[in-house]
């Protein structure tokens, strides 16, 4: 089974939606600028380290980011039996199971960003990763310290972030290290993230949670609070909310994914540290990430291989690299060309039909090998129309 993981802040990279502007997962650019009233290429494309390292920019940019990277992988018919994100990456995960609509996860986590970089703005903090000690002598080390401190992250075996004032931060690591803490790396980070120095970006985003729609996800997505799968839409706005100022389960998350049936771990959106994390943490399991496009056919071919766990949009069948999955453009009633069906050769551009007013262009040149929408049917936005076999 294949479970689908997004990245969260500090996985940003310069430039990181260049290799993606001729492809057509890219249009998922304008939706977002367009709902976040700013422009989202500008980040993705000529923003530099500083300018991405702000909060309100780091977390716009990572979160359309994954989600172009998860339209491109959609379109090839590879879908997941679960997904989780790493703080920030709730939101990506929440929005890939259907339980959150695009359109409000760009505004919610523009409003995330926002509150935030103004908490962090009143009540600095900082945050530090320990590395070669247990979780419970992390937390002894916290405890310790006569200073505002507290666990932020439990990424993987051996791997703990802290965060907390400057002083609390400098006073655990020191604990750490005499409790024989490996290494201590501090994060380049303004702010105490999954502290309680985010109350006031937490009451702020309660707000804006109020104003959304949380629909019951379509698979289970596992939260960071609690490391557990919830299918409720009406748990989500409270899980969100305690996200601020809870540490992140992220190790704990894996293990329950694998527990769950998990056997491939998929990390999609800028950086590979998850894939990291999941090798560390979860044992035998295949673990790879898909950032840019040359990666969507490695991500196929590991899929496609004798004793994969593949699972693609037509019927469970092997999803082989000469495979690709055209989508819908837009929500509405499908109308199929005249001519166009099973054993069709299509190129590029070729118009399969029409959803509404949108026509559906093949963005592949290939054989038809079945329609997996039928005349008259009513479909979503990117829910699959047709499968092809690419030249």
């Amino acid at each position: 089974m294949i479970s689908f993981t997004f990245p969260g802040q500090g996985s940003q990279q310069p430039a990181m939606g260049d290799a993606w502007t001729d492809h057509p997962s890219w249009e998922l650019v304008d939706e977002a600028s367009a709902a976040a009233g700013r422009d989202v290429a500008h980040l993705l494309l000529h923003a530099d380290a500083d300018e991405l390292k702000a909060t309100r920019n780091a977390q716009l940019s990572t979160f359309v980011a994954s989600l172009v990277v998860l339209d491109a992988v959609e379109r090839l018919g590879v879908d997941p039996s679960m997904v989780a994100g790493h703080s920030l990456g709730e939101y990506t995960a929440l929005v890939a199971s259907g339980a959150l609509a695009f359109e409000d996860g760009v505004r919610l986590v523009s409003e995330r960003g926002e509150a935030m970089q103004s908490a962090a703005t009143a009540r600095p903090g900082t945050m530090a990763a320990v590395l070669g000690l247990d979780d419970d002598l992390v937390q002894m080390a916290c405890a310790r310290t006569d200073e505002d401190v507290w666990v932020a992250n439990y990424n993987a075996p051996g791997q703990v972030v802290i965060a907390g004032s400057p002083d609390g931060v400098d006073g655990a690591s020191a604990a750490a290290k005499d409790l024989g803490a490996k290494r201590i790396l501090s994060m380049a980070v303004s702010g105490a993230f999954h502290t309680p120095f985010m109350a006031p970006a937490r009451d702020r985003l309660r707000a804006a949670l109020a104003e959304v729609d949380l629909r019951a996800p379509e698979l289970p997505v596992y939260a960071n609070v609690d490391a557990r799968s919830h299918t409720g839409g009406d748990e989500w706005a409270g899980l969100l909310g305690a996200q601020l100022c809870s540490p992140v389960l992220w190790r704990q998350t894996l293990h329950n994914l694998e527990e769950a049936g998990a056997t491939t771990f998929v990390e999609l959106g800028p950086g590979r540290v998850l894939t990291g994390m999941a090798k560390r943490t979860v044992t035998g399991a295949v673990t790879l990430s898909v950032s840019t496009p040359d990666e969507l056919d490695r991500l196929i071919e590991t899929l496609a291989a004798p004793g994969s766990s593949a699972v693609g949009a037509h019927e469970g069948e092997h999803l082989f690299a000469t495979e690709r999955i055209v989508v819908s453009p837009a929500a509405g009633v499908f109308h199929q060309a005249e001519g166009v069906g099973s054993g069709t050769t299509v190129d590029a551009g070729d118009v399969l039909g029409s959803v509404g007013d949108a026509p559906v262009h093949s963005p592949f040149a290939g054989v038809i090998m079945g329609m997996l929408t039928d005349e008259g049917e009513r479909v979503t936005s990117r829910e699959p129309i047709a499968w092809l076999r690419v030249h």
